[in-house]
C-alpha cells in the first residue's frame, strides 16, 4: 500500500512573520532571518515578516489579506455551488512519494504515449502522469460541460479526461493536471478587457510574441476555479498551477493592467489573493493543489519582481513546486560559470535552502497557542516537490544526469517526490530505477 500523506490544513486566520536580513554570499543576495514576534490576543498569536532586496526594505504586511468585495461574493457563490454539486468534501489520499511524468495534452490524446507512460509504471518506479489541460494556448483540452468555459470557446476536447484518469487510476497511477494561469492566449483574444496593454494601449506582449491576462483580475480568478472544478469532477488526484505570477521578459515598463495597481510592490499582495481564492474556493473539491515557482523562488527572499514569495505559498497549497531547472539558472549561481553543467549542486541547494526555510516557517508556526486544532505546525506548510530537467539546454542531459537531480531532491531532505518536465514527453526508462509499484488505487 502506498504511504498517504496527511492532508493540509490552512490556519485561519493567517499568520505573519517578521525578521532582520543577512547576506547570502554564494547566491548574492540578502536574506530574511525568520524571527518570531508574539503579539498577544484574544484568539490567536500573530506573527509577521519582510522581505528585503538590496537596501530596500518592503513593507510588511498580512500573510493574507481577505479579497476585497468584488472577489468574495463569487467565492461565496462557488461554495455554495460546490456543496450542491455534492463533490466529496473528504481530502484525496496521495502516494507518500509522488514521481510523476510530463504529458502534454497532445501526448495525452496519443494512445501510443499513453502506453509508453503506463509500460514506465509498470516497470519502473514512476508512480503517476502530470497532464496539461490548460497551457499558454488557453485552450481547455477536456470537455468541461461549464457553461461560462463553453461560451467562451475554450474547449478543445482532445482527451476524455475521465476516462484517461480512471485508465491510469487501474494501474494504481497518481493523477496531476496541470494549468497555465495568467499565460492565456485564448482569454485575452475572447476577453479583451482582461489583456495587459502597452502604453500605446495594444495587447502587450513578450519576448516570445504571448500575451498575458491580468492576474489581480476576479473574472479570471473565477474562470480558473471553473476549469479545476471541472477536472476534479473529471475524478482527478491534484491540480498543479503554472504561471501564477507576472511577466518576467519584454518591455516590462510598458505593462499596463486594467484591474491591478501597477506597483512592482503590489504584485506580491496580487498573487496572496489569488492562492487564498483559490484555496477558499477548491478545498471543499477534496483535490490536492500544488503551486509551480521560479526556481530562483527557493533562494531568494524577494518577489523576483513578479510577485513569487516562497513563504506565501505555504499555507494555501499542499505542494509547492519549485522548477529547479538548472539551465534556468544564471552564470555566477554558486560561482558556477554554467550552472547546467551542475545539476546535482544546483538541485541540492536550492531544495535544501528551500526546506530549511520551510522548516523555520513551521516553527514560527509553533508560536501559536498550543492544541488550536490538535495538529502539528508542520501539518499546515505545504511540502516540497520539485520539478525537474528532463530536456537538453545548457548541457546535455542523458538518463545518469537527470537522475542526479532526484539523488539531489532525496539528499536534501526532500520525501515528497518529483515532476520530470521534458516538452517532448519522452523519457527513457534508463532514468528511472526499477521496480513494480504495488497496484493500488490513489482513490
Amino acid at each position: 500500500m502506498w504511504r498517504q500523506s496527511p492532508p493540509h490544513r490552512p490556519l485561519h486566520p493567517l499568520p505573519r512573520l517578521a525578521g532582520p536580513v543577512h547576506e547570502e554570499r554564494l547566491t548574492r543576495t540578502h536574506f530574511v532571518r525568520l524571527i518570531a514576534i508574539a503579539v498577544m490576543g484574544a484568539t490567536v498569536v500573530q506573527l509577521g515578516y519582510v522581505a528585503a532586496l538590496g537596501g530596500h526594505i518592503f513593507p510588511s504586511g498580512a500573510i493574507a489579506p481577505r479579497p476585497p468585495a468584488g472577489v468574495i461574493a463569487p467565492v461565496l457563490r462557488a461554495e455554495a455551488e460546490e456543496r450542491r454539486a455534492a463533490i466529496p468534501a473528504a481530502p484525496r489520499p496521495s502516494p507518500h512519494d509522488v514521481r510523476a511524468i510530463y504529458l502534454t495534452s497532445w501526448a495525452a490524446a496519443t494512445p501510443a504515449l499513453v502506453r509508453e507512460a503506463l509500460a514506465l509504471a509498470q516497470t519502473t518506479e514512476i508512480n503517476g502522469v502530470v497532464i496539461d489541460v490548460k497551457d499558454y494556448s488557453g485552450v481547455v483540452a477536456f470537455t468541461t460541460h461549464n457553461p461560462l468555459i463553453a461560451a467562451l470557446g475554450s474547449d478543445r476536447p482532445r482527451i476524455d479526461l475521465a476516462a484517461l484518469t480512471d485508465q491510469f487510476h487501474r494501474q494504481g497511477i497518481y493523477v496531476i493536471v496541470r494549468i497555465a494561469a495568467f499565460q492565456d492566449q485564448h482569454l485575452l483574444t475572447v476577453k479583451p478587457s482582461l489583456a495587459v496593454r502597452d502604453a500605446t494601449g495594444q495587447i502587450w506582449r513578450d519576448h516570445r510574441g504571448l500575451g498575458w491576462v491580468d492576474p489581480g483580475s476576479p473574472e479570471v480568478w473565477t474562470y480558473l476555479v471553473e476549469i479545476s472544478r471541472a477536472a476534479a469532477r473529471a475524478g482527478v488526484d491534484e491540480l498543479n498551477y503554472d504561471y501564477i505570477r507576472f511577466p518576467t521578459d519584454g518591455k516590462l515598463e510598458d505593462m499596463r493592467f486594467p484591474v491591478t495597481d501597477a506597483t512592482p510592490q503590489a504584485r506580491r499582495q496580487v498573487l496572496r489573493r489569488f492562492f487564498e481564492h483559490l484555496t477558499t474556493a477548491l478545498r471543499p473539491t477534496g483535490v490536492h493543489l500544488s503551486a509551480d515557482l521560479f526556481g530562483y523562488a527557493t533562494v531568494r527572499p524577494d518577489d523576483l519582481g513578479i510577485g513569487q514569495i516562497l513563504e506565501d505559498a505555504f499555507l494555501y497549497f499542499d505542494y509547492i513546486s519549485p522548477m529547479v531547472y538548472p539551465s534556468h539558472y544564471a552564470s555566477g549561481f554558486l560561482q558556477f560559470g554554467n550552472p547546467a553543467e551542475h545539476p546535482y549542486e544546483v538541485v541540492h541547494y536550492s531544495l535544501q535552502y528551500a526546506e530549511g526555510r520551510r522548516h523555520r516557517f513551521a516553527r514560527l508556526l509553533g508560536a501559536l497557542p498550543e492544541g488550536v486544532d490538535g495538529t502539528s505546525p508542520i501539518d499546515h506548510v505545504a511540502k516540497l516537490r520539485p520539478w525537474l530537467q528532463a530536456f537538453t539546454m545548457g548541457a546535455p542531459y542523458p538518463p545518469a544526469v537527470i537522475r542526479r537531480q532526484m539523488d539531489a531532491t532525496y539528499d536534501a531532505g526532500l520525501t515528497s517526490g518529483w515532476y520530470l518536465w521534458n516538452p517532448s514527453s519522452h523519457y527513457q526508462a534508463a532514468t528511472f530505477l526499477p521496480g513494480r509499484r504495488q497496484q493500488t488505487s490513489p482513490r
